[in-house]
C-alpha cells in the first residue's frame, strides 16, 4: 500500500505579530497533500499575513500550544521549500517589471529572484524546463518579450509558468486576479481549473468568489484572523455566511460549478 502523503499544512494555535497588532490569533487550519482549498475573506482579515506564514516572511510566537509544518516537516529551508510550493502574489507582480523578458522571469524561480543577474549561471536543463513551462501556459510567444511590454494577464501568466518550473506540490495564489480585466480574469481562472485537474494542489487567497473555480471543493472563510468557517463549498458558500464575513448586503449566483457575487 502507497504510503500517505504528509499534509500540505498543518498550523495549530497560531499567533503572528504584525508590528504591535495581532494579525494571525489562535489560528488553526491543516489541508491536506492533494486539496484544492479557497481562503476567502475581507481585506484586513489576515490573509496576507497568512501567506507570509506558509512563505516564512512572518513567524509565530512561540507559544507551548501551538505548532505549524508544510509538507510535514517544521523546520525548512527558504530556498528548499520555494522548490516545492510555487506562489504567485501581487508582491512578485510588481517585482517583475522592467526589462526582463519573459524567459528569464521563468528563469528566476531557480534563484529565488525576479529576474536573472549576472551572478546567475543558467545551465540548459534550466532553460529547457523554463521553456517547457511557458509552452504549458500557451505562452511560448512571450519567451523574448519584456514584461513591461506585456498586458497585466500575460504577466501574471508568467508568473505561474516561473511557480511551476519546479514542479512543486502545490501553487499559492494570492488574489490572483486583481488588475485584470475580464478576458484575463477568464483566463487565469482557466489555467488553475486546468492545474487543479492535472493533480498540482491549489490553495487560493481571495476575496473574489468568481476565482474560486469548480474543482475547488473546500472553503475556508478568515475574519479578523481567525477560521470563523471550514467545509464544503456548497455548506460554506451560503448568502448568509457571506454577508456577515463582508459586512453587506449581497445576491448570489451559481452556474456550473462557479459562483458569482454582487
Amino acid at each position: 500500500m502507497k504510503a500517505s502523503l504528509p499534509p500540505l499544512l498543518d498550523f495549530r494555535n497560531l499567533r503572528v505579530m504584525r508590528g504591535a497588532k495581532i494579525a494571525l490569533d489562535d489560528f488553526t487550519l491543516r489541508i491536506g497533500a492533494d486539496e484544492h482549498v479557497a481562503i476567502l475573506g475581507p481585506n484586513g482579515c489576515g490573509k496576507s499575513t497568512f501567506i507570509k506564514t506558509i512563505t516564512r516572511e512572518c513567524y509565530p510566537v512561540v507559544r507551548a500550544e501551538s505548532s505549524m509544518a508544510i509538507l510535514g516537516e517544521d523546520d525548512w529551508n527558504v530556498f528548499d521549500l520555494r522548490t516545492r510550493l510555487g506562489v504567485v502574489s501581487n508582491d512578485l507582480m510588481l517585482s517583475c517589471t522592467g526589462d526582463a523578458s519573459g524567459r528569464n522571469v521563468v528563469l528566476s524561480g531557480f534563484f529565488s529572484s525576479t529576474a536573472i543577474f549576472p551572478n546567475h549561471e543558467v545551465d540548459p536543463r534550466q532553460r529547457e524546463l523554463a521553456d517547457a513551462a511557458l509552452a504549458e501556459l500557451e505562452i511560448a510567444h512571450l519567451a523574448e518579450r519584456p514584461v513591461r511590454e506585456m498586458s497585466s494577464g500575460e504577466a501574471r501568466r508568467v508568473l505561474i509558468a516561473r511557480a511551476l518550473v519546479h514542479r512543486p506540490r502545490a501553487l499559492l495564489f494570492d488574489e490572483p486576479s486583481n488588475s485584470l480585466d475580464l478576458l484575463a480574469q477568464q483566463k487565469l481562472r482557466q489555467t488553475m481549473s486546468a492545474l487543479a485537474s492535472s493533480g498540482t494542489a491549489i490553495i487560493l487567497v481571495t476575496h473574489e468568489l468568481a476565482d474560486v473555480v469548480p474543482e475547488i471543493q473546500r472553503v475556508v472563510l478568515m475574519s479578523r484572523g481567525r477560521v470563523v468557517a471550514d467545509g464544503t463549498k456548497q455548506e460554506i458558500l451560503e448568502v448568509e455566511r457571506l454577508e456577515a464575513l463582508f459586512g453587506v448586503r449581497v445576491e448570489m449566483a451559481r452556474r456550473d460549478g462557479h459562483y458569482h457575487l454582487w
